[in-house]
């Protein structure tokens, strides 16, 4: 394996800036009445047992598995990303959305917990918390969520019903945000292969430490991967024991928080219901711009959420395999 430090531009098919995507529309791919169909039936012969225990066997998709792996092979050597759009959401109850959208899941990775309540799906939605209380996810409040990845190879969202106004879920190129810092900022690029403190938002078993060290990159095989959380980051300097944030690593932090946040790199996305947003973490940042929400509580935006784990995948990072205990 090459543990090197790139020195020249990063020329995978993930090195992609948002007009650029915008001005095509390859990236997204509408459920075909047959599609449909076909994870109606698959959800029908296995209602039997509860999803949770269910297995790909249980959840047959003999025609739609040629497109998965073509959507998987996509996810990691192509965009890093795809939006599979048009599940009839308003068709079918929630429970058999969700059903479907987990058994889809069995066919892309392993589901890992996303908290220490171990969820295997994530329910984002806005519960009236207080997106500056400490340890409060932001995908529990109407609140901007900035940049950033997830801790699985995979993280898929599901839409189930979108917000009155905003929530735009927006993507970046973390290998072209490189790239651009590599140009701009080449004595920065040492320093995100070296371990950073990442705050666990109270996302930790009693007795360990409130925080992490990990890198934000890695390199192997001709491939970068990215962790990034920059609230986490920054909030690991509560502790008095976590390692202090140089300057050079803060530099670090806010150059790929500007990059993202420049609409050169970003691309915009408007959930539907029915649509379903697959991205690559290693590969793609991402956020979630405020919203607000309907009075009514049936209408109010809800997503389904995955992390799934792919060992094949190019860029993971074992640790984050193990999901939240």
């Amino acid at each position: 394996m090459n543990f090197a430090i790139p020195s020249s531009p990063l020329e995978t098919l993930d090195v992609r800036l948002g007009p650029d995507l915008a001005a095509t529309r390859e990236w997204a791919y509408a459920f075909t009445p047959s599609d449909i169909a076909e994870l109606v039936e698959a959800q029908e012969r296995a209602a039997a047992k509860n999803y949770c225990n269910w297995t790909k066997t249980d959840f047959v998709l003999p025609a739609l598995s040629a497109k998965i792996e073509s959507w998987m092979h996509e996810l990691d050597r192509g965009r890093g990303f795809v939006l599979l759009r048009g599940f009839p959401v308003k068709r079918y109850p929630l429970e058999v959305c969700t059903a479907i959208y987990w058994g889809l899941g069995l066919h892309m990775g392993r589901a890992i917990s996303q908290n220490t309540d171990g969820d295997l799906i994530g329910h984002v939605r806005d519960t009236g918390a207080d997106p500056h209380e400490y340890g409060v996810r932001l995908c529990k409040t109407r609140a901007e969520q900035d940049f950033h990845t997830d801790g699985a190879d995979v993280i898929g969202l599901f839409c189930i019903a979108k917000a009155k106004t905003g929530g735009t879920s927006r993507i970046a190129s973390s290998p072209a945000i490189f790239n651009r810092m590599l140009r701009e900022r080449p004595e920065l690029v040492p320093v995100l292969f070296e371990n950073f403190p990442f705050d666990t938002q109270k996302q930790h078993k009693p007795g360990r430490n409130p925080w992490f060290d990990l890198p934000m990159c890695k390199y192997e095989n001709g491939r970068l991967g990215t962790f990034f959380i920059p609230w986490c980051l920054r909030e690991s300097q509560m502790h008095e024991a976590a390692p202090r944030l140089t300057r050079v690593q803060e530099d670090a932090i806010a150059f790929i928080e500007g990059a993202a946040n420049d609409p050169a790199h970003y691309l915009d996305m408007n959930f539907e219901p029915g649509d379903m947003q697959f991205l690559k973490n290693a590969s793609i940042l991402h956020k979630r711009t405020r919203y607000e929400d309907w009075d009514e509580p049936e209408r109010k935006r809800h997503l389904l959420r995955l992390w799934l784990v792919e060992p094949a995948f190019s860029g993971g990072e074992a640790f984050l395999r193990r999901g939240i205990g």
